[in-house]
């Protein structure tokens, strides 16, 4: 069993020298709306005004689900393929705003064998080639219409393998994190775990429902039964990052749901976290108002995969330079 660890609170301190340092502003007051907001929590997150994310990291964890209820033109095999031979979306664009990209395997349905291949890279930028962590706990989960999606062990070593990612991930240096997931049929998952954890029936979904009827009380050992392991593995990641004070930015729906597993463990981690765009899924929309969440953008993204999240980076570095390097004016 994992140790779930302290979060700390937002340093209210720092929060009220990045109000007044806002007020200081040579613009008028709250002309640059949801971003003075942003570096107002963001500097609460670090402790600091001054913060800047300069070491920043995307992590896409990836698991397999027995249940699938939309077909997808793609499998997960094939998408974190993609990623490994850098030609993912998601590759893309951590490249462009600098993001180190850490693929996790959790629970997909094949094994990989990752195949070099040579990008040239942005001007200005490093070459950069993900980083694969291979910790396949099985492969895919169990029906979770007939049986609960893993067990109680494979529950905690979902977790725990995202808490690990993140701490070996610090020894590179880590001050932003953002979260990504790939696993075909995790729409169930996810919309099972929401329902059960926001209390939103959702009765138009027929399957939702026969699958919370088959695991009440649904509100226990909610991942045992209803999870897929990246939604473990990002739950965990949130627990690991916002224990150091680190914010983390997060995706689609498998994501808001490893953030709601991780509220559960410990209701601390909402503090740190940032919704960095909203999916079309009206079930998307229910979990980020109740975690009081208010999304950064809404572009229509529904790749999941960590695209929308890394969109949102330059409203988080304009956020903290604004606030950082617009004159002040004199007051008294």
């Amino acid at each position: 069993m994992h140790t779930i660890p302290q979060i700390p609170p937002l340093d209210e301190s720092t929060m009220e020298d990045a109000r007044q340092k806002q007020a200081m502003l040579r613009k008028p007051q709250g002309a640059l709306g949801k971003l003075e907001a942003l570096s107002i929590r963001l500097s609460g997150m670090a402790g600091r005004t001054d913060w800047f994310p300069s070491k920043r990291a995307i992590f896409v964890f990836a698991g397999d689900h027995s249940v699938q209820s939309i077909p997808s033109a793609m499998t997960t095999a094939e998408a974190v393929q993609h990623i490994l031979d850098e030609t993912g979306a998601v590759n893309s664009i951590s490249r462009q705003i600098g993001a180190r990209l850490i693929m996790v395997d959790v629970g997909v349905n094949q094994h990989f064998k990752p195949r070099p291949r040579t990008l040239v890279p942005p001007i200005g930028q490093e070459m950069r080639k993900p980083t694969f962590i291979q910790r396949k706990i099985n492969m895919g989960t169990n029906d979770l219409t007939q049986a609960p999606a893993m067990t109680s062990d494979h529950a905690n070593k979902a977790i725990q393998i995202g808490l690990d990612a993140i701490q070996e991930e610090q020894k590179r240096g880590l001050n932003l994190v953002f979260l990504g997931a790939l696993g075909n049929g995790n729409r169930l998952s996810a919309t099972a775990i929401i329902s059960a954890l926001t209390g939103h029936s959702f009765a138009d979904d027929e399957q939702v429902q026969q699958v919370l009827a088959y695991h009440q009380p649904a509100t226990e050992d909610t991942l045992m039964k209803l999870g897929g392991y990246e939604i473990g593995g990002i739950a965990g990641a949130i627990l690991g990052a916002t224990s150091q004070r680190i914010p983390v930015v997060l995706d689609g729906l498998a994501c808001i749901a490893g953030a709601l597993i991780a509220y559960q463990l410990n209701p601390d981690v909402k503090q740190y976290l940032i919704a960095g765009h909203q999916e079309h899924e009206p079930v998307h929309r229910v979990a980020l108002d109740y975690l009081g969440l208010d999304p950064l953008l809404e572009l229509g993204i529904n790749l999941g995969d960590g695209t929308g999240a890394l969109l949102a980076y330059p409203l988080i570095e304009c956020a903290m330079r604004t606030l950082n390097e617009i004159g002040t004016s004199d007051v008294g």
